[in-house]
């Protein structure tokens, strides 16, 4: 294994592989391409294989240069965020978010209001992404994630509880609400499959029936959005719904929950977990899940239902 010894030739090298070309990115750097073509020679002399293959008329990268390209890529972005941030003096004034499409439509971008009335003088970005994120560049400072959760983990924010709600559109003119008793008349709105709703309906002893389960969707925002369009029943979990469910756009069916190992979890880039920015923002969704928490408790459920 060779060691590296110098960075020389990688800017060169990841600007012609983004344009797939030596002429292009001289234009770009400011460069003869032959100047460009030797620092990527000496490049490739120094790691100890090919990144091109050079044709008469073109350049392709080997697939070796595409990984290479893909992580020096990266590398620069991240280079070049911190650089322009300190040239700029915003380190502390921009808080970069992480999180999923989901939570960030029917959860996050809802309430920033109430946290940028806070904190008027930070930038937000915000990055919904379903993808993991690698919390050590220096483009995200906090990332809040869905996935299995742990009582007693410090980055536990809230376990997730699956609800089942309706829009009341499919209220009949003389009745008052849906019961799990009314599910038969119903398509039954699931994540993917309806393993979740056979564990609630066998929680609340309701299996036997002729349940309907052939609607489907891969996102739990998707899956709450058709349930406000009164496409059927569906089985969400509350966090993802709780504003439709306080503005009325959907209802909540009253029943025993089953037991979710799924919630949110909160994340720092560990560089930066101790700035002003990233506490701020912690204390502040911390205290927005303990109300949504509340919230959640104090609404009717059958008799015996778990926390």
């Amino acid at each position: 294994m060779k060691p590296l010894r110098s960075l020389s030739g990688f800017i060169d090298f990841e600007c012609a592989a983004r344009w797939g070309s030596f002429k292009l990115a001289a234009r770009e750097l400011h460069k003869t391409p032959a100047a460009v073509s030797l620092q990527v020679k000496q490049l490739e002399e120094a790691v100890g294989f090919p990144l091109f293959v050079r044709h008469p008329r073109h350049i392709a990268l080997t697939a070796k240069g595409e990984e290479l390209s893909i992580a020096v890529g990266r590398m620069l972005a991240d280079l070049r965020a911190k650089v322009g941030a300190l040239q700029r003096g915003d380190e502390e004034s921009v808080l970069r978010i992480s999180t999923t499409h989901s939570f960030a439509i029917k959860w996050l971008v809802p309430r920033m209001h109430r946290f940028t009335k806070l904190y008027p003088e930070l930038d937000i970005r915000i990055d919904s992404n379903d993808a993991p994120v690698d919390l050590e560049a220096d483009t995200t400072d906090v990332a809040v994630r869905y996935g299995s959760v742990r009582d007693g983990d410090p980055s536990t924010l809230f376990r997730e509880r699956l609800v089942p709600v309706y829009s009341p559109e499919l209220l009949a003119p003389d009745q008052a609400a849906l019961t799990l008793a009314d599910l038969n008349n119903w398509p039954l709105l699931c994540e993917k499959s309806p393993e979740r709703w056979l564990q609630l309906l066998n929680e609340n002893r309701a299996l036997k029936g002729d349940y309907d389960f052939s609607r489907a969707y891969s996102h739990w925002g998707v899956l709450v959005q058709a349930a406000v369009a009164g496409q059927g029943v569906a089985l969400v979990p509350y966090g993802i719904a709780c504003q439709d469910i306080a503005s009325g756009a959907l209802r909540q069916i009253a029943c025993k929950s089953a037991r979710f190992e799924q919630g949110y979890r909160f994340l720092a880039n560990p560089h930066k977990e101790n700035m002003g920015k990233v506490q701020r923002f912690r204390a502040w969704i911390e205290e927005e899940m303990a109300q949504m928490e509340l919230a959640l408790d104090r609404r009717p459920r059958s008799a015996g239902a778990p926390q």
